[in-house]
């Protein structure tokens, strides 16, 4: 990857782990079975690109774009997704691997992760309203100060909640999920 701009072209299994590439632009690419872990995408921009089977643990997306991005299969542990440009900020996850990623202040209005397991990670002053989580994982992951209106965690497990700190407002739970809106509380439920 040596030219500044992509365009609808597929990448197959790259090995650039401990690598930077800052200035890129690439719209409409498909990464496929790449590693990126511990790579240095500050300042790109990617835009309508899917990325497969991919590793990018702990990558760095410092003033990163990613405009309408698709992660499938992809393992992003410890990823600090609060440093992205926030501008037209869109990604989706599905079969991913998100443990200790970190998404705090991002606009995530309406984004979709599905079968995702997403341990101990952060969303605090998100805009999480309409997201869904389709059968994800959400063991020790901390919600804090977001707006989490029309969420929906209806297949979602091990999530902790805490309504008074969260804007709950027509989200959808289900049983025996919801009780991890009470985690708060410290009560107990028979």
């Amino acid at each position: 990857m040596k030219e500044t701009s992509y365009y609808d072209q597929i990448f197959d299994g790259l090995d650039c782990s401990d690598a930077k590439f800052c200035g890129m632009e690439c719209e409409s690419c498909i990464f496929r079975d790449c590693n990126f872990s511990n790579s240095d995408l500050s300042q790109n921009t990617f835009m309508d690109c899917q990325f497969q089977n991919c590793t990018m643990s702990t990558v760095n997306f410092k003033n990163t774009h990613l405009k309408n991005v698709n992660f499938n299969a992809c393992k992003l542990t410890g990823v600090d997704f609060g440093n992205c440009n926030h501008f037209l900020f869109s990604v989706t996850f599905e079969q991913c691997r998100l443990d200790y990623s970190v998404f705090d202040r991002n606009a995530l209005r309406n984004s979709r992760f599905a079968d995702c397991r997403i341990h101990e990670a952060s969303f605090v002053e998100s805009d999480l309203s309409g997201a869904v989580f389709h059968r994800c994982d959400l063991l020790h992951t901390v919600f804090s100060r977001n707006n989490l209106q029309g969420a929906d965690f209806r297949t979602a497990d091990n999530y902790s909640i805490d309504p008074s700190v969260n804007k709950i407002e027509h989200a959808k739970f289900s049983y025996p999920g919801v009780l991890g809106l009470l985690d708060a509380y410290d009560i107990t439920v028979e």
